[in-house]
C-alpha cells in the first residue's frame, strides 16, 4: 500500500477547504451554515484570465434552516468566487429547493433529484452531500437520543448506521448491551 511521500518530496497543489457549522435558534430551529473554497497553491490560468495563487478559484455558502427532525424549511446559496463570474453565480437560487427535504430520509437521492447536472453547481451539490452526517453530529446527544436506552423501546440513533456500531458488534455489545444481537441467533 502507498503512502504520503515525505513532506519535502512533494509541493502543495489545491487546497478544498470544507465548514459546516449548526447553531439552535431561539424559536427551536436550527441554522447549518457550510461553505465550500478552492485555492490553488500557483497562479491558475482559467478561461477568464489568471487567477494568482492563494486567491480562491471556489467560495461557496450554502444554508438550511432545519427542526429537531431534520427536516429543511428553507435552504439558499451565495458564490463568492468562481472560475466565471456572472454565470456560475446566475442559477437563481436553486437550492432554496432543497427546501421539504429531510437529511435523514431519502435526502441524497431528492438533491440528485432536484439539483444535479445543469440544475445547479457541481460544488454547492457535493457540499449538500455532506450535510446529513454533519448536523447528527451536531445533534448527537442534544438532539438525537445517543444513551444508551432512553426508556422508550428505542434504540440509541447510531445503531445500527456504521459497521463499528452494527447490532451483532463488539462495540453495541460492550457498551449498549441491551440493544446487542448476535449475528444470525437471537438475544434473549
Amino acid at each position: 500500500m502507498l503512502s504520503p511521500a515525505p513532506s519535502n518530496q512533494r509541493q502543495l497543489l489545491h487546497r478544498r477547504n470544507l465548514a459546516i457549522e449548526v447553531f439552535e435558534r431561539a424559536d427551536g430551529l436550527f441554522d447549518v451554515e457550510a461553505s465550500l473554497s478552492d485555492v490553488k497553491a500557483h497562479d491558475m490560468r482559467l478561461a477568464t484570465g489568471i487567477r494568482p495563487a492563494g486567491h480562491p478559484i471556489h467560495d461557496m455558502q450554502l444554508w438550511l434552516v432545519v427542526d429537531r427532525h431534520l427536516q429543511i424549511h428553507a435552504a439558499g446559496s451565495s458564490t463568492l468566487a468562481m472560475p466565471y463570474p456572472g454565470q456560475c453565480d446566475q442559477h437563481g437560487d436553486a437550492y432554496a429547493k432543497l427546501a421539504g427535504l429531510n437529511l435523514l430520509k431519502g435526502f441524497r437521492a431528492g438533491l440528485k433529484e432536484r439539483l444535479t447536472g445543469t440544475r445547479g453547481c457541481t460544488h454547492l451539490t457535493e457540499l449538500a452531500a455532506v450535510l446529513p452526517t454533519a448536523v447528527i453530529q451536531a445533534f448527537a446527544g442534544r438532539v438525537l437520543d445517543t444513551r444508551e436506552g432512553s426508556g422508550d423501546d428505542q434504540p440509541p440513533f447510531q445503531i445500527d448506521r456504521c459497521h463499528a456500531l452494527r447490532r451483532d458488534g463488539d462495540v453495541v455489545q460492550t457498551y449498549y448491551p441491551r440493544w446487542y444481537r448476535p449475528a444470525g441467533g437471537h438475544h434473549s
